[in-house]
């Protein structure tokens, strides 16, 4: 029993020297989000040709609510599938505070930064590439429905032309007054709409361009620290006491073919706990650098349960888990071998 009181002790050791550093991070990030997020969804730039580099950058924002806010942009067609893949792919989670509250971890927090942007930004132009191609026929039919109904609305159009003059004038004045006050209705509620606007962060909490939410960023470091801690304990009891040190670094020795699938695999779980659990691994050096950037490409937390949700197309969405798993898993093994 002397022995897990002493694992628990030093785990708790461990987790209180990254509080100060953590709650730092947490907030400058919550600044971030609170000042970029709304001017974010309104980013005309993400429809353009440059969309996969905006979402790279994007992506670098170590909190999952830009991913969860380019997901529903996505699905209502504000936001091309390479902005949403290099999204997915540059965001890191929970990968850089962690790791920026470990000097020693900073030149391996540069590399993976480095590595995640230019891999967001070619797998961004490669799945607008290959979507343009696999969903031609769609986009055709698509195309053809929007014809035929800008077709039927010039006939009404037309018709519409045939009504008497008089009418069409009494008509008229009356739209245009009816306009006019709508114009007038919108003007007057379009800052509060924008303001009021919401959305979901990985604590379920929501982003508001109007005030600055000081509470979440300090439930936040504790909700992570928590995981830690209990990471922590749980490696304390494998390392010292169940398994043992030189036993289990035999095993993730030889096991450097899987971990990039392992990692991947845990990476997809949409929580804030796998990312810890794939950072912290290798920071114990139970991780290779490969297979940590492959769990952290696939890692886009809360925006695939949207896409899920929200996404009714099942095709797209394969192709878009076809586009998140496959390469990375191929770019986890690529850097395990150099």
């Amino acid at each position: 029993m002397e022995e897990y009181w002493h694992v628990i002790l030093e785990a708790l050791i461990d987790t209180a020297k990254l509080l100060p550093i953590l709650f730092i991070v947490y907030y400058l990030i919550e600044l971030i989000e609170f000042k970029y997020a709304i001017k974010f969804q309104n980013n005309k730039w993400l429809k353009s040709k440059a969309s996969p580099v905006i979402g790279a950058v994007i992506g670098c924002v170590p909190q999952c609510g830009f991913s969860v806010v380019t997901t529903d942009l996505f699905t209502k067609r504000a936001v091309s599938i390479g902005a949403l893949l290099a999204v997915y792919i540059a965001t890191s989670d929970e990968a850089v505070p962690l790791m920026l509250s470990n000097p020693s971890s900073i030149p391996w927090l540069l590399a993976l930064i480095g590595v995640k942007i230019v891999f967001a930004i070619l797998i961004g132009y490669l799945s607008i590439w290959l979507y343009n191609i696999i969903f031609k026929n769609s986009n055709k039919a698509i195309n053809n429905e929007n014809l035929d109904n800008h077709s039927h609305g010039r006939e009404e159009l037309s018709n519409e032309n045939l009504v008497p003059h008089d009418s069409m004038v009494k008509d008229e004045i009356i739209v245009e007054g009816d306009s006019h006050d709508g114009h007038l209705h919108d003007d007057e509620n379009l800052e509060q709409e924008i303001v009021q606007e919401t959305h979901g962060g990985c604590c379920h909490h929501h982003v508001r361009s109007k005030s600055f939410d000081w509470l979440h960023p300090l439930l936040h470091c504790l909700k992570i620290s928590a995981f830690i801690l209990i990471i922590n304990v749980i490696f304390g009891c494998i390392t010292h006491i169940w398994i043992g040190e030189e036993a289990l670094t035999n095993f993730l020795s030889h096991s450097i073919y899987l971990q990039p699938l392992l990692a991947v695999l845990i990476g997809l779980i949409p929580n804030c706990a796998s990312s810890v659990v794939l950072t912290e691994l290798f920071l114990m050096g139970g991780l290779s650098f490969g297979a940590l950037v492959a769990g952290l490409c696939v890692n886009a937390g809360l925006g695939l349960i949207i896409l899920i949700k929200q996404n009714k197309n099942w095709k797209e969405n394969l192709f878009i888990f076809a586009m998140l798993i496959i390469p990375s898993l191929i770019l986890g093994y690529a850097l395990n071998f150099i």
